[in-house]
């Protein structure tokens, strides 16, 4: 005997709709942008609560991680003492500046890689032997090239980003269907024009992706780098805190290392809502 399933108009898959949504409809009882805004900070006070809960039931000692109490006291310390923001701003000032001549120099490279197949021939096993060394392999030789500070940090920076945007690059360019340069050739455009209307506008949401990953990659290193290489900066200070036993400061930073780092993320994550962008994003996601 065959059963057949009726198959559900708002569950085209089949089967039981989720809790989410209400009987006899198929609208969430929470609608999913509400959801996203609402969700992350529950989570986050219940997380604190428990973290504070451990303390209070002695699961956790002073010794071993400090109390949400402790973090509260070194956040209002680190911005009395003004060391907070400038510490911020140096981080950020040094992953701008690695990461625009990343991408200044990535791009063009990365196109140069992918029109030419005898480019790619000459310069892409360099190109992938570079890419994978550790960028911190690179620390020694950044002090004796570029002493301590911003010089460094932003030399790592560069050579942890530029080599992947530029292969990315090269990957897209490769990729464009063939009908769009036969479409260039039948209107006789340029090799300027070709490029503006065709090779940008058709990589460009691939580019965003890429810019998201380069970006948490240099968040990364820059960390790295001030921690050996810099005088100040989040880095430098996770260094400072450690060497002085402050925990709470420990952990200060490296909440605002992360709440930076997703802002950033969702900086660039906001260029794939550019109308011009949108539709490389629906044809992914189809």
């Amino acid at each position: 005997m065959v059963v057949m399933k009726q198959i559900d108009a708002g569950n085209p898959l089949g089967g039981n709709r989720p809790a989410a949504y209400r009987a006899g409809g198929s609208s969430p009882i929470i609608p999913l942008r509400i959801w996203s805004l609402v969700a992350p900070p529950i989570l986050t006070l219940l997380f604190v609560a428990l973290w504070q809960v451990l303390f209070n039931t002695n699961v956790l000692s002073h010794t071993m991680f400090p109390s949400p109490l402790q973090v509260v006291h070194g956040f209002k310390q680190e911005l009395a003492t003004h060391r907070l923001p400038e510490d911020i701003v140096a981080s950020l000032w040094r992953v701008a500046v690695g990461f625009a001549l990343s991408i200044v120099l990535g791009l063009p490279a990365g196109i140069a890689l992918g029109s030419s197949a005898y480019v790619r021939g000459a310069f892409l096993p360099g190109f992938n032997f570079l890419r994978n060394l550790s960028p911190l392999a690179w620390i020694g030789f950044a002090i004796v090239w570029f002493g301590v500070g911003d010089a460094p940090a932003i030399f790592l920076i560069f050579m942890s980003i530029f080599f992947p945007i530029a292969l990315s690059v090269s990957a897209d360019v490769a990729a464009i269907p063939v009908v769009y340069q036969r479409v260039a050739d039948e209107y006789g455009l340029s090799k300027f024009e070709r490029l503006y209307k065709v090779t940008l506008p058709a990589i460009m949401p691939r580019f965003v992706t890429t810019l998201r990953v380069a970006m948490g990659v240099a968040w990364l290193v820059v960390v790295a780098a001030e921690m050996v290489a810099g005088h100040n900066g989040l880095g430098f200070a996770i260094y400072d805190d450690r060497n002085a036993l402050r925990q709470d400061l420990l952990v200060v930073h490296m909440i605002v290392i992360g709440v930076i780092g997703v802002l950033l993320d969702r900086y660039l994550a906001s260029f794939a809502k550019n109308p011009t962008l949108q539709w490389g994003f629906q044809r992914q996601n189809l």
